[in-house]
């Protein structure tokens, strides 16, 4: 479990392709203070295992399901990756109930810059519509944010600086990727009134 806020940005270096399952190397550092081997890691919203570490970062396993439900199918050598440790129980819960269980994949759509803060919008698969809500939460890439518009299938969210300084999504352009995980809890509710 996570809290979606993004405790660094960290670097893909090395990238192993296997034949049912990729090996990904990630340059990091601040993770690595207390990450032990299998570990569960966020890597920009997909939880994954930590199998190998060492002082320049760590390495970890995509299996098949997480390349084909993730937008890291399409990850380069060089490209930043939002980076968060699993909570424990000294954690402070600043984000909302985050799995790093993907939902869907949505593309950055539009950025709009202000002094201070970036109005962006996200388009997201239709099929996860059900679960959002005006001020409510969503995560994208692995950041806990809070949803300031719904336009049809379209996101709208305002990013301070902090956010635009410290994860991906400060460097999205239009059409890139994202990977998308609605609030848990409205899964979970959705679920127990099937069986009302």
């Amino acid at each position: 479990m996570f809290t979606g806020i993004i405790e660094e940005l960290g670097e893909v270096t090395g990238i192993e392709q296997q034949p049912d399952a990729l090996r990904l190397t990630i340059k990091c550092s601040k993770v690595l203070e207390d990450l032990k081997r299998g570990d569960s890691i966020s890597c920009s919203g997909t939880c994954l295992t930590a199998i190998e570490i060492d002082e320049n970062g760590f390495t970890a396993d995509v299996m098949m399901e997480s390349i084909r439900l993730t937008s890291l199918s399409e990850v380069k050598v060089g490209d930043p990756i939002n980076l968060e440790r699993a909570m424990n129980a000294q954690t402070r819960y600043g984000g909302h109930v985050v799995q790093g269980h993907v939902d869907g994949v949505g593309e950055f759509v539009s950025r709009e810059k202000s002094d201070n803060w970036d109005w962006v919008r996200i388009r997201i698969p239709k099929e996860l519509l059900r679960y959002v809500v005006m001020k409510g939460s969503i995560t994208f890439d692995g950041i806990s944010l809070t949803v300031n518009e719904l336009n049809d299938d379209v996101i709208g969210l305002s990013l301070i600086p902090e956010t635009l300084a410290v994860t991906t999504l400060g460097r999205k352009v239009p059409g890139n990727k994202v990977n998308v995980e609605v609030d848990v809890m409205a899964k979970h509710i959705e679920r127990l009134l099937e069986f009302r």
